[in-house]
């Protein structure tokens, strides 16, 4: 037994947390997204062997899921950088925007519909992935992307969503940048190096929103975040997100579109049947 539980058992999901942390990181770096998909299911079930109470499981497996994606993130982002893929002006122009609205999420995370979420992000995921499995040049909103008052709105926008939903962002800004004609490695590098400053603020914005709760949190946690969690998972995804990114910069652009066409695809069918069961 260790940590109340049989060693069968903890091997298992031990295995589970390496494997999720390698996809984690190649998904990272491949589509310039945090993983978060991938993260909290299975940092659910982890902590949910461990005990953690149901009514607050999930934000602490959302917690813990963007700190994990901040190293992530950021080796991400520095290996498309060395690509000269990161359309550095739109990072700089959303970053503050970004950051404003993952703090209003955090405010308002206790209290948001989560169906009324679940239900826009299917919607939305489903339709840019449509666009980019047919392949549908005529899918845009515009030839070029907004100006600066437009881009930070787009900032504020993807902060905000990113906080409410446990992501870093990455597939909603692929979505925005794509429909508005960007290369879809360039829209994967950018929103790698705009998931950074969304994952540092969104750790933090969890921290303090978990701290009431405190006395039901595991060892080693502050607020929402398992310090333990991210101790096992992060330097994994944060390894392996360069491979993603060194294979995203091989692959031609349609087959990215239709790799990240899926994943949306996939991602929006989770979210679906979560809806229905």
């Amino acid at each position: 037994m260790f940590f109340g539980l049989p060693l069968d058992e903890l091997a298992w999901l031990l295995l589970l947390i390496l494997a999720g942390g390698m996809v984690t990181g190649i998904l990272a770096g491949l589509f310039g997204i945090g993983g978060g998909g991938i993260i909290v299911p299975i940092l659910y079930e982890v902590f949910g062997a461990l005990g953690v109470p149901a009514d607050v499981r999930f934000q602490l497996c959302v917690g813990t899921s963007i700190l994990i994606m901040v190293p992530t993130n950021v080796r991400s982002f520095l290996a498309h950088r060395r690509k000269g893929a990161v359309m550095t002006d739109v990072v700089y122009l959303c970053a503050i925007p970004a950051v404003l609205g993952v703090a209003a999420g955090s405010a308002v995370a206790a209290f948001a519909p989560g169906t009324v979420l679940k239900i826009a992000f299917v919607v939305i995921a489903s339709t840019i992935s449509a666009k980019l499995l047919s392949g549908g040049d005529s899918w845009r909103l515009g030839s070029q992307l907004p100006g600066r008052i437009g881009m930070m709105a787009y900032g504020l926008v993807v902060g905000l969503a990113s906080s409410l939903m446990g992501i870093s962002g990455g597939s909603i800004s692929n979505m925005f940048l794509t429909l508005y004609g960007t290369p879809i490695h360039r829209a994967v590098a950018t929103s790698a190096g705009l998931g950074v400053p969304i994952t540092i603020a969104g750790a933090i914005g969890y921290m303090l929103a978990g701290l009431p709760h405190q006395a039901e949190m595991p060892s080693l946690s502050i607020g929402f975040v398992s310090f333990i969690g991210f101790a096992v998972m992060a330097p994994i995804s944060s390894f392996s997100a360069p491979y993603g990114a060194r294979l995203a910069h091989r692959l031609p652009g349609r087959s990215l579109e239709i790799g990240f066409g899926i994943f949306l695809l996939l991602v929006s069918t989770r979210f679906l049947a979560s809806l229905v069961t």
